[in-house]
């Protein structure tokens, strides 16, 4: 991919409210409206599909089911997560489900996990049964040393002592768990909020992914500290024999302002400028704008995004509510009418 080719895919946080106007009524219109708009995409020309989790929420929760049909479906695009908050995983089950899922799609699983966001109650992952250590407050170690297993078991060696007594014949040697799915050791992503974050993740190797959120480090603007995470993931890649090359998403609000419909959602509704406030009592936080115009103001607009020339994929977050024409429409609007003039196709 050239430096100013972009891969180019939707993010759906899946909301879902019994709401008159909501088109997505129920978690069940929410779970096949992700997969009809999955296929709609792919329809499009979009690269890829992915989709927000969130626990105790009126959102996407379980991504593998999820995943799993949306790859059944499509043939081409990617299948991936925006994160996954591995506080509340349980590794073996993580890595049987992802192989799973991941040999479904024929190898199109791109997984985005981390320690997550801020929940909507207090230390959901408790809930699920698991603990993290007394210096570990909010559980931000337990998920990095989840991590770690979890590429550890995606590699495919054997680790567990066979059955003397086994109910069927097993392979000579340790045992790994299966499905096994090669090289998807190679498509996990870890969402970073910070520089030091993006560096850990490089020591991993693991691709980056940074949302629209991150940690304050400079006080300058959020594309530009955004660019600089993406330069120290980079630099520090180039230190370690991963033995494939990295890639880097962003998130970004950006909708193309080319019909009525499009001037009645978001005409005048962007963000236009960064936001900057306390994500919790010891984090500062830059919350990036968002982007909302004719294709060709937009054009000009997004050429001065520093992180967006530096990254080769692009997740383009959409209103699912509005259901799945509309926002095929808004992705079909950023690929024919905006990204060939920044030279994303």
């Amino acid at each position: 991919m050239s430096a100013s080719r972009k891969s180019i895919g939707f993010l759906s946080f899946g909301h879902w409210t019994p709401h008159p106007e909501s088109r997505t009524q129920s978690a069940g219109d929410v779970l096949h409206q992700s997969i009809d708009l999955a296929q709609a995409a792919e329809d499009v020309g979009a690269d890829g599909a992915y989709f927000r989790v969130h626990h105790f929420a009126r959102q996407l929760a379980s991504p593998f089911p999820l995943l799993a049909a949306a790859g059944a479906k499509t043939k081409t695009i990617e299948l991936g997560t925006g994160v996954i908050d591995l506080r509340y995983e349980n590794p073996m089950y993580f890595v049987e489900d992802a192989g799973a899922a991941d040999l479904i799609s024929d190898g199109r699983l791109q997984l985005g996990v981390s320690r997550g966001s801020p929940e909507q109650v207090v230390d959901g992952w408790r809930y699920f049964g698991y603990q993290a250590g007394d210096d570990d407050a909010n559980g931000a170690e337990a998920a990095r040393e989840k991590m770690k297993l979890i590429l550890q078991l995606l590699e495919g060696t054997g680790f567990a002592q066979p059955s003397p007594r086994p109910m069927f014949p097993n392979p000579p040697g340790l045992l790994r768990l299966e499905p096994h799915s090669e090289g998807l050791r190679q498509r996990m992503w870890w969402g970073a909020g910070s520089d030091a974050t993006a560096r850990w993740a490089a020591q991993q190797g693991m691709n980056l992914m940074s949302s629209t959120l991150k940690d304050d480090e400079t006080g300058e603007p959020f594309h530009v500290q955004q660019a600089k995470q993406i330069r120290a993931f980079r630099e520090e890649w180039a230190k370690h024999d991963h033995g494939f090359e990295p890639r880097v998403s962003v998130s970004r609000s950006i909708f193309a302002i080319t019909n009525d419909e499009d001037r009645r959602y978001f005409l005048g509704s962007g963000d236009r400028e960064d936001s900057f406030g306390q994500l919790d009592e010891n984090t500062r936080a830059v919350f990036g704008r968002s982007y909302a115009a004719e294709p060709d103001e937009l054009i000009d607009e997004l050429r001065g995004d520093e992180a967006l020339a530096e990254a080769d994929t692009v997740l383009l977050t959409v209103p699912n509510q509005l259901g799945v024409d509309y926002n095929a429409h808004v992705l079909e609007s950023i690929i024919e009418h905006v990204a060939p003039g920044l030279g994303w196709r």
